[in-house]
């Protein structure tokens, strides 16, 4: 434990700076599928009931048009930012009819590409420069990837924080530039540390064949049945090679260090022409095939277990808006969905979230050197394909450790920032769910990938037939958990709003979409 971190702890458990920590915001965002109770795919379009995806504050799709996303506003209290989770679970169920909301991050049964329909958002430039985006992704990985579920996690210090810690640095720099270097540290010790996540939170070891490219191959993996392959010590496929990965993004090596580098990064990526999607072509008989044919579309495109981000403005690009204020909060993107929790996760998970985030940004560090970039992401790729693997060895600082040395470590020095949560927010549960990940620790069959692969060897069925069953679970919980006629009525008014505001966007365009998309991507 540095002395830094231990200054910094002191100065928060001062008394009259005991409730910082209370100011810090939430929000989440949960993607899932809808499907038939057949386990395939939904066909349907987004439901009209739910309102209209593009203009909607809480309720839009990702990828595909069958793929909802759930958008929780910021609140301060985890537990209200749960409670408006499970009210948007609530508002769904109530219109879902005949479909479910797949409890996986691995998608059901996949019958090829034609039966994976790309969300559509309109007529708006805007609507259909979202609509493009999304073909891009399917000529350039597949439409089959981008059925992946996950949980995002949005998390911000409050202004507080960070004028506290520039005092006593006695700096003489802006608060803004400091925030922004504070937040790019907390970055660069999250994804020192974020193989534990992998380890505590991954709950995909296995999937549906249907995922899978034709071929005679397994692809390393192991079947169990007919319809399913498994990684034996996995923990999450989705974060493995077979899920979010990005061969031609290599070669960008952002580590976060400076935002300058990391904006700069990205822009120049956004600009570089590059072969294979030069290929692929613009357009194909006067219809977009994708935004452009460089290294990335935008900036959304560059897979990251964890961005930076800042609130845009109106019209404005999210890398233009993080060089014009820096950075405003940080959204976590490694989470898998656990099938066994109706939300995608539990109370505890959320809090220790908070407690990890807070250890990140509180544990000094410095800048990531290569060589230590790529220690960082053998550590996720190996804790991704083999977290569960008994005496498994890391490598910190060029020396081996064992995941479970390390791991205990660094729950025990995160116990006293999940303290200091606990006595500012008046609870236990920071310091319970600490105790709960040493659990998972010292006992991997704990582990949410553990526990998947045994429940399918326990019920001798396979990855689609598990996750269906949850599903049906899940569904017939939030049936029983009514919304009130207010709140029902209010979900109501929303979706209302975002249809009124769908139709204005589109009634008062005057650019034509080829005039848009060459002012968007010249503008800054």
């Amino acid at each position: 434990m540095t002395t830094q971190y231990q200054g910094y702890l002191k100065l928060l458990q001062q008394a009259e700076h005991q409730h910082v920590l209370r100011g810090i915001c939430h929000g989440i965002e949960r993607e899932g599928l809808r499907i038939t109770s057949e386990s395939r795919l939904s066909q349907k379009t987004h439901p009209e009931a739910l309102g209209k995806a593009l203009t909607h504050p809480y309720i839009t799709t990702d990828y595909s048009e069958a793929l909802l996303e759930f958008i929780t506003p910021v609140h301060s209290r985890i537990e209200d930012t749960l409670r408006f989770l499970s009210e948007l679970h609530q508002y769904n169920n109530h219109y879902s009819g005949n479909e479910l909301l797949w409890a996986g991050s691995m998608p059901p049964i996949l019958e090829g590409d034609e039966q994976i329909p790309i969300a559509q958002y309109g007529h708006s430039n805007i609507g259909q420069m979202k609509s493009v985006y999304r073909e891009g992704l399917a000529h350039r990985y597949g439409k089959a990837m981008q059925t992946i579920a996950g949980i995002h996690y949005n998390f911000s210090l409050p202004e507080k924080f960070w004028e506290l810690r520039l005092d006593s640095s006695h700096s003489s720099r802006d608060l803004q530039s400091f925030r922004s270097e504070g937040y790019l540290s907390l970055i660069r010790n999250f994804r020192r540390y974020s193989w534990l996540l992998m380890y505590l939170f991954g709950a995909s070891p296995a999937a549906s064949k249907s995922f899978f490219p034709k071929t005679d191959g397994n692809f390393g993996l192991e079947s169990l049945g007919s319809d399913t392959l498994y990684s034996p010590y996995g923990t999450s496929l989705r974060m493995s090679d077979f899920g979010y990965t990005n061969n031609a993004q290599s070669n960008l090596n952002i580590c976060y260090n400076t935002l300058e580098e990391y904006v700069d990064s990205l822009t120049n990526a956004i600009h570089t022409p590059y072969q294979p999607y030069e290929h692929i072509g613009l357009k194909q008989e006067g219809k977009y095939l994708q935004l452009n044919t460089n290294l990335l579309q935008i900036e959304n495109e560059y897979y990251s277990t964890m961005r930076p981000k800042r609130i845009a403005r109106s019209g404005e690009k999210p890398i233009t808006a993080l060089r014009r204020q820096g950075i405003e909060y940080v959204e976590v993107r490694c989470l898998d969905i656990n099938p066994f929790e109706p939300l995608g996760l539990s109370q505890l998970d959320a809090h220790f979230q908070d407690v990890f985030l807070v250890y990140c940004a509180l544990k000094g560090d410095s800048v990531l050197t290569a060589g230590e970039c790529r220690e960082v992401e053998d550590n996720f790729s190996t804790v991704v394909s083999e977290g569960r693997k008994p005496e498994l060895m890391l490598t910190h600082n060029q020396q081996p450790v064992s995941l479970k040395l390390w791991g205990t470590q660094l729950l025990d020095y995160m116990l006293p920032v999940a303290a200091q949560l606990d006595q500012t927010n008046e609870t236990h549960l920071f310091t319970d769910s600490v105790k709960a990940q040493q659990s998972k620790v010292d006992d991997v069959a704990l582990t949410p990938s553990a526990q998947v692969m045994a429940a399918m060897e326990r019920q001798t069925m396979g990855y689609v037939d598990l996750v269906q069953s949850l599903s049906r679970q899940h569904s017939e919980y939030f049936h029983q958990q009514l919304l009130s006629p207010e709140r029902l009525a209010y979900f109501q008014q929303v979706a209302q709003r975002s249809r009124v505001d769908q139709q204005a966007r589109e009634a008062r365009e005057e650019k034509t979409f080829d005039e848009f998309l060459v002012d968007y991507f010249t503008s800054e």
